[in-house]
């Protein structure tokens, strides 16, 4: 493939916090990555790693506890984690998604404790919406806080909760007003010692075996006065707000990880013997493989496109599901095609390919499915 450098990443500050990313992966997660996914989680000094790097919460401004970039620099860090193949640190829900409600809507209490441990890996977010029988639709939650003298009491159970057991703050949305979207609100759990609350064993996934995913349990959990984040009654507003960064995040990953997936097909390709020749002398595989290169640059100018609009404060809601759906769409394709290409070590997890197609599946679903992202589209024309 021709090499082709990003826009939005040519300053050299930004190529310093992108080898400093790739540095990282490549040397204290990647070879760890089978004790991750037997474990599923991440160690807790890979957290205190990123931090002592500067890598965690890079965007949020420095009197806050963060890097002070924008989500340029976070975005330097997503590519870098899609380009080495690692799916085992959750850092968009940790760096890119939980910080920035604190940022937008936390007290200056909620800001000046829990931003600069998140900060410094010392202590890990999640976000809790999904519940077994509220996914997409955010207006089914279940989930209740109901108001006492002392401050909230927290009833329910979320499901699908990236770094679950991990996590020492998790943003929690609960129910706190009638049916519909006005009558959720969103809390600020911290973990530590809590009583009633507990989460459940791993979850077994097709991929992404690494992150820590649980189910969570909140039976009559005291919440004090300060947990609420912003206004009563304002989550859905919250969340709608936030949820294009969070997808454009996704698709920063997705575009990562397939032209990876077109690299390695390349390199095996290119050294696999087959016919008396190799494979990459076949006409068919290295057509299908060319097609999928072509289609990886394609979504990366738009990508690009999209970090830009963000990074000058412009990325709306259709755009960011413009991406988010094209670009896991895509990789879900290409990951498929380039397996192929390894034939039947393609579906051994010891190879990267294997990883990338089992890991792709899921990205068409959360952050809001595809079937979700086609509706918001279509509804903006």
């Amino acid at each position: 493939m021709s090499e082709y450098r990003s826009p939005w990443i040519q300053s050299d500050e930004l190529q310093a916090v992108a080898e400093l990313a790739r540095t990282f992966f490549n040397q204290t997660v990647l070879p760890y990555e089978e004790r991750f996914a037997e474990q599923h989680r991440v160690d807790a000094e890979t957290w205190i790693e990123a931090g002592k790097l500067g890598l965690l919460l890079p965007s949020v401004a420095e009197e806050l506890g963060g890097g002070g970039g924008t989500f340029a620099h976070e975005a330097a860090v997503l590519w870098e984690q899609g380009r080495c193949g690692d799916d085992s640190l959750a850092y968009a829900i940790h760096s890119s998604i939980v910080p920035h409600y604190l940022v937008h809507f936390g007290t200056p209490d909620q800001q000046r404790r829990l931003l600069p441990k998140l900060a410094s890996g010392e202590m890990v977010g999640a976000i809790a919406m999904t519940e077994p029988g509220a996914g997409s639709d955010l207006k089914g939650i279940r989930t209740s806080a109901l108001r006492t003298a002392e401050g909230w009491v927290l009833n329910g159970s979320k499901t699908f909760i990236t770094n679950g057991s991990m996590a020492g703050v998790i943003l929690v949305v609960a129910r706190t007003g009638g049916p519909g979207a006005r009558g959720l609100s969103l809390f600020a759990v911290e973990t530590e010692d809590l009583d009633g609350f507990t989460h459940g064993k791993p979850l077994r996934k097709i991929g992404q075996q690494g992150q820590d995913t649980r189910e969570l349990f909140f039976d009559d959990v005291m919440l004090p006065g300060g947990a609420l984040v912003g206004e009563e009654g304002k989550a859905f507003t919250y969340l709608m707000q936030q949820l294009p960064q969070e997808r454009l995040a996704i698709a920063i990953g997705a575009v990562a990880q397939a032209e990876l997936a077109v690299e390695v097909a390349v390199e095996h390709a290119r050294a696999r013997e087959a016919f008396g020749a190799t494979l990459w002398d076949l006409p068919t595989v290295r057509h299908e493989v060319a097609a999928c290169a072509t289609e990886v640059l394609g979504m990366r100018t738009f990508l690009d496109h999209c970090i830009a609009e963000h990074v000058a404060g412009t990325l709306d809601a259709v755009l960011a599901a413009q991406i988010k759906y094209a670009s896991t769409e895509m990789l879900s394709s290409v990951a498929d095609r380039c397996l192929q290409v390894f034939g039947g070590y393609g579906y051994i997890l010891d190879y990267p390919i294997a990883r990338i197609f089992a890991g792709a599946r899921v990205q068409r679903i959360y952050g809001g499915a595809s079937e979700v992202m086609k509706e918001v589209i279509a509804r903006a024309m």
